[in-house]
């Protein structure tokens, strides 16, 4: 409780956790949803915003609003899937990496450098242009998850070698712990915030690839996603056709989605960098 009122202190947190409640809401009202979102013409098409449809209707013939309840839901779902995926293996490789050093080491870091370097975009544009007949949300977590673990491997990497040289750990050698035990007793307790922290970051970066994949038109089109509902909305001209409230929704959604994101990763960070922990304990 103490750990929440001091980041709520932060205006920045207390903005993204309200625009991210606010999204959530929306993903749990695609629950009581009177329409299917893979079904077409259940509505008139191209109607504005009204009481009877809040947001108008699609081309598709389809609900805007409750679309967007579900893009919103499945959306998130993969933003979190994808990244706890990579969270797994980056806590893996940099634990192993900076507790062991040696050759373990050079094999792991190279093996993550290389990940670093690659063009992710065009190597996930190429992996889905080969599995697109695949990419449900399932594969897609898979594949980002895949993907996006290296950089922030690095970072839990130094945060081990760090610790490594900590009189704790001498303490705890030389008593006799095995390293499992040293390990998720005394080196979580610092490698999880840190790994909680870059969560939402790569929960940014999966949003932003998907949406990059369903413009494309390279991922499952029939799972509404924030970019797939921009996907049929640019194919359908929606810009030329003045049906603006179809491609405003799915922008303003994703914008939203990244700025709350974005809000509670640098809020957070910043609560964990000890740094700043003292200017604020001088401030006072």
């Amino acid at each position: 409780m103490k750990t929440l009122r001091a980041l709520f202190r932060d205006r920045r947190f207390a903005i993204g956790a309200i625009v991210m409640l606010v999204l959530l809401v929306l993903a749990l009202l695609s629950f009581r949803s009177p329409y299917d979102p893979t079904v077409w013409r259940l509505v008139p098409l191209d109607q504005p915003p009204s009481r009877e449809h809040l947001l108008g209707t699609s081309s598709l013939g389809q609900d805007v609003f409750w679309v967007l309840t579900f893009a919103i839901r499945n959306s998130l779902v993969l933003a979190l899937f994808s990244a706890s995926i990579s969270r797994i293996i980056a806590l893996f490789v940099g634990l192993v990496a900076g507790y062991s050093g040696g050759i373990a080491d050079r094999i792991l870091m190279f093996i993550t450098d290389g990940f670093i370097v690659l063009p992710l975009l065009l190597i996930l544009v190429l992996l889905a242009m080969i599995l697109q007949e695949h990419l449900n949300l399932v594969t897609m977590a898979l594949l980002f998850g895949v993907m996006g673990w290296a950089l922030d491997a690095r970072f839990l990497r130094s945060q081990i070698l760090s610790l490594r040289e900590r009189e704790f750990t001498y303490t705890a050698i030389l008593s006799g712990n095995p390293t499992l035990k040293l390990i998720f007793n005394e080196y979580l307790l610092f490698v999880v915030p840190l790994t909680m922290a870059t969560l939402i970051g790569n929960m940014m970066w999966v949003t932003g690839m998907e949406v990059t994949l369903a413009y494309l038109g390279l991922t499952d089109v029939t799972i509404p996603t924030l970019g797939t509902m921009l996907h049929f909305a640019l194919n359908y001209q929606a810009v030329l056709l003045g049906i603006w409230w179809w491609i405003f929704t799915p922008i303003a959604a994703a914008v939203a989605l990244f700025v709350a994101l974005y809000l509670l990763s640098i809020s957070i960070s910043e609560y964990l960098d000890p740094r700043a922990r003292i200017q604020r304990v001088g401030a006072r």
